[in-house]
């Protein structure tokens, strides 16, 4: 089997190429090699290589930045979407496409289902629902949606970096405790994506993210504590619960968004641990490199 991975530089992109399982071939092009929002370059290079399977995990994530610049994250989220499911139809390739948690509005205090109405509060969820509108009118049952959310890794700029960048730098921290997901490692959605690709008869929406539910805050004093007792910190910075009100951003957030992952697991038999659970082995990793 071929796969042909888009930003494979990225989070869940090189987590896909770590995790790859024996016996597939992997290609793996990041941004400089298959600019997704190049219709022509798109199907050029499908018909050059033309996979079995499609991974796409390039996407414009700026989630602020994207409410001045809609355009840009429209023509990676949706117009190279279209380009990519439009080239693996021409191939007869099957796609997976990696979206979001932030299709949703956080208007509700339980897990959000597969088939639950959308309603995204920002210009980047828009561009991230309108890619996944595209991908199932152009494939059908040939495409895989995988919504996932607050997805980390040891490199790369996310959430866990970034507090611990800060938490190096400052005394003390506000983080809001009125936003809550399930954090989730790229390793996990990667392995996810795996068995996915492995389970042909599974298409349409699914969601993955790891198990359990957090705030920003309670993510926060996880990354602190664990941080500390494997030596990545020092000393014991004071993290303080405030409002999203009181940290404005360009971009409105979901305030509840956590995914119902019960089917997708039951469908590929995988399991997901806590996201505490995963959060100690990607730290262990970072104290181990």
């Amino acid at each position: 089997m071929k796969v042909l991975i888009a930003g494979a530089a990225g989070q869940v992109g090189r987590s896909l190429r770590r995790t790859a399982p024996s016996g597939v071939e992997v290609l793996p092009l990041d941004h400089a090699q298959l600019d997704i929002g190049d219709e022509r370059q798109v199907e050029t290079l499908l018909r050059r290589h033309r996979p079995d399977v499609v991974i796409n995990a390039a996407a414009y994530t700026q989630v602020d930045r994207a409410e001045s610049e809609p355009g840009q994250a429209f023509n990676v989220n949706e117009r190279g979407a279209r380009n990519l499911a439009s080239g693996s139809l021409s191939v007869g390739a099957r796609l997976v496409h990696i979206s979001t948690n932030y299709v949703f509005a956080g208007d509700r205090a339980f897990p959000y289902g597969t088939a639950t109405a959308t309603g995204p509060l920002s210009a980047y969820g828009r561009s991230k629902l309108a890619g996944e509108r595209v991908v199932s009118e152009v494939l059908g049952d040939r495409c895989v949606i995988v919504r996932t959310s607050w997805v980390y890794e040891r490199n790369g700029s996310n959430f866990v970096a970034s507090m611990l960048n800060l938490m190096r730098s400052r005394d003390s921290i506000g983080v809001v405790y009125d936003q809550v997901g399930t954090p989730t490692w790229a390793m996990s959605v990667a392995q996810a994506i795996w068995a996915i690709v492995g389970h042909e008869d599974v298409h349409g929406v699914q969601h993955w993210t790891d198990t359990g539910v957090a705030s920003w805050y309670d993510f926060a004093v996880a990354i602190r504590d664990e941080a500390l007792a494997r030596g990545l910190l020092t000393r014991r910075v004071t993290i303080t619960p405030i409002r999203t009100a009181a940290y404005p951003t360009p971009a409105a957030r979901p305030p509840y968004s956590v995914l119902d992952t019960e089917s997708t697991r039951t469908l590929i038999g995988l399991d997901a641990p806590h996201w505490r659970e995963n959060l100690c082995r990607m730290l262990d990793e970072t104290r181990d490199a």
